[in-house]
Formats: C-alpha cells, structure tokens, sequence
C-alpha cells in the first residue's frame, strides 16, 4: 500500500496551506468528468506530498525570513512547481477541470 492509498478528497482538502488551492481542488473535482478523475486526484496527492515533504524546509524558511535573514540556497521556492503538477494551468478549458 503506498502513501496515496490513504488520501481522501477531505484529507487532501486539509493538506493544502490556501483557501485557493483548496478551491481548485474542489472545483477540480466537481468539474472533472469521472473517467478522468482518478488522474486528476493522482496529481492533487502528488501535490500534497510535495507539500508535506516540504513542511520543515517551508517552517525554516519561515523563520528565518522573520528573523530578517534570508534563506540559504538549499530552501527554493517549488510553489509554482506544486501549482502547474496539481492541473494548475492558464491555459486549461473552463469548465473541464485539471484534465
């Protein structure tokens, strides 16, 4: 049994940090037809992996931004990244979802 085995939409919906995100999640899902649903909830888990794997290098960076400092090379900002694997893309048809 891998990690993705164990995500739900609902859990999925808590991993993610902003209210956007969580929109596009659902609204990926409402609007996606269901053939191709499994493959669009497949990129949202590897999304939310990315972002859980990424947890304590976000909190350093975090910290270290509010100490005035600016983060080491090691911390590189993925967002985007994250973004365009979850479906996140401009030049996606209204109304079809991440698909």
């Amino acid at each position: 049994m891998t990690t993705r085995d164990t995500w739900t939409v609902d859990r999925l919906h808590h991993a993610l940090p902003h209210s956007a995100s969580r929109q596009q999640l659902l609204a990926d899902v409402n609007l996606t037809p269901i053939d191709e649903l499994p493959a669009v909830l497949d990129r949202w888990a590897c999304a939310a992996e990315t972002l859980r794997a990424a947890a304590g290098r976000i909190a350093a960076a975090r910290a270290q931004a509010a100490l005035g400092r600016t983060p080491d090379e090691t911390t590189t900002d993925r967002t985007a990244d994250v973004q365009h694997d979850a479906g996140h893309r401009a030049d996606r048809k209204p109304g079809r979802g991440a698909a």
